[in-house]
């Protein structure tokens, strides 16, 4: 069995929001045909169409468009997937790592959700963003302590995904 096969279905952290909040076409891509196909695209910058993050053509375990997806989708992968093609790392060692960082990713979004984030179609960081801006209420202890413990849930994803997932 390859690497891929084995944790790519039981991860997908990159298509879900927990890695990237969106993902740049590339020379190449065809807008017209991805757009047919389900993703939304929409202007990132001056020259570069992205589509959003989780992306609508995951559906929690494999991609709806596999055979035809963007190239940048296509060329990604994590460092646990390179290390286990390397033989750095077991197969089930890595899928310990994802079911960690899947865990830490689920204990932030249930932190957003008590906060009232709620859109599950934002990307991750967007919704933590949107939440640590908003102003404050003193008077709500318990407010005030789930958002300590989101920004501490958020740190050590981050800190997880830096190091196993993103080098």
């Amino acid at each position: 069995m390859k690497s891929i096969d084995a944790l790519c279905p039981n991860c997908g952290l990159c298509c879900d929001s927990t890695l990237f909040a969106d993902v740049e076409l590339r020379a190449g891509d065809d807008a017209k045909r991805l757009k047919r196909l389900g993703l939304t695209l929409h202007q990132k910058t001056k020259t570069k169409l992205a589509f959003s993050q989780p992306c609508a053509c995951f559906d929690g375990k494999l991609c709806r468009i596999y055979a035809e997806r963007p190239k940048r989708c296509g060329l990604f992968e994590c460092g646990l997937l390179k290390r286990v093609e390397v033989g750095e790392m077991s197969a089930h060692a890595a899928l310990k790592k994802i079911t960690s960082a899947k865990n830490q990713a689920e204990q932030a979004r249930g932190l957003l959700r008590s906060l009232g984030q709620r859109d599950e179609r934002m990307a991750l960081t967007h919704r933590y963003a949107g939440v640590m801006a908003s102003p404050m209420d003193f008077s709500k202890p318990e407010e005030m302590e789930l958002r300590g413990e989101l920004m501490l849930a958020v740190n050590d994803l981050m800190t997880q995904l830096q190091r196993d997932f993103l080098r």
